[in-house]
């Protein structure tokens, strides 16, 4: 299997400007992001999709490949599709992982990218159940921000021993409603956790990016749900938890201090 790991990283982060080229650590955050990944085992290139010309500078200070983008997409998606459509060569599996994920494991990457090349879905995902404990607040099955997936029947055509399930729905919302439970999750475990990253043919990220955005997707803001109301399967592994992106400053300075913890 050949396969291409893409990195879209944008300066004009909302929630945090600049995000990619933070240094506390002494190293820019997106150099963190691009040494985890070349931690895969499959990965045969790496290249970060950027419309920032800093960006490009820094990763191509410590030996990164980057590509320059427009300044005007709307989505990840459509960065990384631009430059899918510039290359020469050829991949099995193209891998999305977000300019934000320095913690992300690379057994996780691999697993996702294996999922696409054996199932040969539309696109694959990941997800993990909510950890025991808070019901409510941030991180929690209430936590709007902790996207949830309603899993279907397990996709049983791979020729590895893989679990992976058909997604049926992407919510921000508590779904499944638990309805004896007023609304409540009795059991968090119960509800998965949706990991963001992505696994594509070629095929089928060009496929995806020229679909006009969908009724569910506006709604929701998840453009995974782009896939799902078009018909399209996707499919999602398990994987034990979720390793913390990074959104906020808040969640920097909680990298940062994790990382240099690990040094010590």
């Amino acid at each position: 299997m050949k396969m291409l790991i893409l990195i879209p990283a944008r300066f004009d982060s909302t929630r945090l400007p600049g995000k990619p080229l933070k240094n506390d650590t002494g190293y820019p955050l997106i150099q963190h992001v691009y040494e985890q990944v070349k931690k895969s085992t499959l990965a045969s290139d790496i290249i970060v999709a950027t419309d920032d010309e800093r960006i490009k500078k820094v990763v191509t200070s410590f030996g990164g490949n980057c590509e320059m983008t427009s300044p005007h997409h709307a989505s990840g998606s459509d960065r990384i599709a631009e430059v899918v459509r510039k290359l020469s060569t050829e991949y099995d599996v193209i891998v999305n992982v977000q300019g934000d994920e320095p913690e992300i494991d690379p057994a996780a990457i691999d697993l996702v990218a294996n999922i696409q090349h054996q199932s040969s879905p539309f696109m694959s995902t990941l997800a993990c159940r909510f950890p025991a404990g808070t019901q409510t607040g941030l991180g929690s099955p209430l936590d709007p921000s902790c996207v949830k997936v309603v899993l279907g029947n397990k996709i049983t055509n791979t020729s590895l021993n893989i679990d992976a399930y058909k997604a049926i729905y992407f919510s921000r919302s508590l779904v499944p409603y638990p309805r004896d439970n007023h609304g409540k999750p009795i059991n968090n475990e119960e509800f998965f956790m949706h990991i963001g990253i992505y696994a594509y043919s070629k095929q089928s990220l060009l496929s995806f990016t020229a679909l006009e955005k969908s009724h569910l997707e506006s709604i929701e803001q998840l453009e995974q749900l782009r896939a799902i109301e078009n018909q399209h399967a996707l499919h999602v592994g398990i994987i034990d938890k979720a390793m913390p992106g990074v959104d906020t400053n808040d969640d920097y300075q909680a990298f940062s201090a994790r990382w240099k913890h690990q040094k010590l």
